[in-house]
């Protein structure tokens, strides 16, 4: 048996092997699994943008236009109108004086953090914060402290013993695994008192928070005073890539500085041009965002009738926790017979003992979908003895 081999078999022992699903045609609130129809619940496809047909008419459109490809990097040939016009509507839509276009949000996280803290200085990252963030931190090779959950207090502790060495301020908006949203007022403050940057990842805020779908530090009122902004366009917004919203001299900075944007092919004309019918959609149509948080209540409210908690989730991500691994792919696979694909998360995702079933639900899911599937899930708990009562801790690593 070969080394990797044996690597393999120690994953399934801890029940930590992951395989790959098939999904045949477009995302939506049902599709064909493996071959089988099945209700999707784990999808970031939010809105249900990502099969709309203005959105897959403006991305095909644009690949008979501008190509498949951009060629080469923004720095080298890459850089067309299409970049441009979506930087320009982000900047409008969030508030902010600029945007720059990343192909991928973990590229954003990693190389905007890279690029505003370096050696000698101190960046203070929230303890849940994404992957994305985390390896930022490590590339950038400042020193990283480690704040509890939310915990304003043990930061504004960090904040202090750095002795002015403090560089960035880095949290979630809305936290991948657990739903629940950031104290933005309080990090805010702590930032401008002690001279930081403050950056906010909104991932899985675009589109489901604020005032018609701008996001969480929208929603707390903070708009244009949140040092940073980052976003995909590949969850809310149905397409793929992602962007940063800061004053132009930050983002130009960005371009001079980030690896990550320099060394990168510029994002494809399609997807670029997808995530411009997207944004309009939302735009126009902001009962969507409402229909979400809608949808999101009746699932939670919903699990809680079964005796499943959501812990501090307030928001379209709705975690079950079961604790163990294993257990937690038996819960998972019980609901797929039943036609509910709910994906299990399990370590390195989530903390060890921490395992649960993250929900997500869509502004396209039905409220009858929803509460049929919350009734499955509490029948498929209690036959394998699972309470789901604890309060969700999760790490991304």
């Amino acid at each position: 048996m070969t080394d990797i081999a044996e690597r393999l078999e120690e994953l399934r022992d801890r029940g930590l092997y992951r395989r790959l699903h098939l999904i045949s045609g477009p995302q939506g609130p049902r599709v064909t699994l493996d071959g089988r129809p099945v209700l999707l619940l784990c999808s970031n496809n939010y809105l249900g943008l990502a099969d709309h047909p203005r959105v897959r008419g403006a991305a095909a459109e644009a690949a008979m236009r501008w190509g498949a490809g951009a060629g080469a990097s923004r720095l080298i040939s890459g850089n067309m109108q299409l970049h441009r016009s979506l930087e320009d509507r982000l900047a409008t839509f969030k508030g902010y004086e600029s945007a720059l276009l990343f192909g991928s949000g973990y590229l954003a996280n990693t190389g905007t953090i890279a690029a505003l803290a370096g050696e000698g200085e101190i960046i203070f990252s929230d303890e849940l914060n994404h992957a994305s963030i985390i390896d930022g931190c490590r590339l950038s090779r400042a020193e990283t402290f480690v704040y509890r959950h939310g915990d304003v207090e043990h930061l504004a502790w960090g904040l202090r013993e750095a002795g002015g060495r403090g560089s960035l301020i880095v949290s979630d908006g809305v936290f991948s695994m657990d739903g629940d949203i950031a104290p933005l007022e309080q990090l805010t403050t702590l930032a401008r008192d002690h001279r930081c940057r403050l950056m906010i990842d909104e991932a899985h805020a675009t589109g489901a928070l604020g005032p018609g779908g701008r996001g969480s530090v929208a929603a707390a009122g903070l708009s244009g005073e949140v040092d940073v902004v980052m976003g995909t366009l590949g969850k809310a917004l149905g397409s793929y890539g992602a962007y940063v919203c800061a004053s132009r001299e930050l983002t130009d900075h960005l371009l001079n500085t980030a690896r990550s944007f320099i060394f990168s092919t510029a994002p494809p004309p399609p997807v670029i041009a997808a995530g411009l019918a997207a944004l309009e959609l939302l735009e126009s149509h902001p009962h969507r965002v409402e229909r979400l948080m809608e949808n999101a209540v009746t699932l939670r409210t919903a699990l809680l009738a079964e005796g499943l908690s959501a812990g501090d989730s307030s928001t379209q991500i709705v975690p079950v926790e079961v604790g163990d691994s294993t257990r937690t792919m038996e819960l998972s696979e019980r609901l797929l017979e039943r036609g509910v694909f709910a994906q299990g998360i399990r370590p390195p995702t989530v903390a060890h003992g921490s395992s649960r079933l993250r929900f997500t639900v869509m502004s396209t899911h039905r409220r009858g979908e929803l509460e049929r599937a919350a009734k499955l899930t509490g029948a498929a708990a209690r036959e394998l003895g699972i309470s789901g009562s604890a309060k969700p801790v999760a790490v991304a690593a």
